[in-house]
């Protein structure tokens, strides 16, 4: 076992559960393409980083696919919000005895190896590290210790998460990653490095 840990919250990629904004604009099938090439993405820039990695399912744990049992563990996540689940993970990763957690999510094609290993790096000297993302959220949030309140009273899935987290971790020494683009909404599609040609749109 390592010091470091690694969370990554994943969605079952099912026809019409995922990417549902964009779905909006370019169909349900499209959208499950586009959210598998954005789990591979993730897989291909996680697989290598030196630490414990774990996938938490959203709904069922899955065999053999591309999180290979080789690399990753595998857990589901817990009922609730998105702020209650992430806390339940960052808790049983704790009490395994990890020291440093970083969790990401699956939704950016900007994600690079370097930023998650920057934010373990900066986890030595820093109490947080925390990645902005432009549409008001944040990415990434590593923790040497579960802060319990970052993960209450916020409206979840809005532009005011990363700046109510902010203002829970004030007099804490915070790491700040680059802002990047997180893939909801067509609009964050077309802004990113991904191939759209392969999704043959007819818009």
């Amino acid at each position: 076992m390592k010091t470091d840990a690694l969370l990554i919250f994943t969605r079952n990629p099912e026809l019409g559960k995922v990417k549902t904004r964009l779905a909006k604009t370019i169909g349900n099938e499209k959208a499950l393409v586009v959210y598998n090439d954005l789990l591979l993405h993730t897989m291909i820039e996680t697989h290598a980083i030196n630490c414990d990695k774990f996938v938490f399912y959203d709904t069922a744990i899955t065999k053999n696919d591309i999180w290979s049992e080789e690399y990753y563990r595998k857990k589901l996540q817990t009922n609730g919000n998105l702020g209650q689940r992430m806390h339940d993970a960052f808790e049983t990763l704790f009490e395994m005895g990890y020291q440093n957690c970083v969790i990401v999510g699956s939704d950016l094609f900007d994600l690079k190896a370097i930023i998650i290993e920057t934010a373990f790096k900066n986890l030595m000297s820093n109490d947080l590290a925390i990645g902005p993302a432009e549409d008001g959220g944040y990415y990434l949030l590593g923790q040497k210790k579960n802060n319990a309140i970052i993960f209450q009273n916020k409206d979840w899935g809005t532009d005011t998460v990363f700046k109510a987290t902010m203002k829970d971790l004030e007099g804490q020494n915070v790491c700040l990653l680059e802002t990047l683009n997180d893939i909801d909404t067509f609009a964050d599609l077309e802004r990113s490095a991904y191939n759209m040609a392969k999704l043959k749109l007819d818009l």
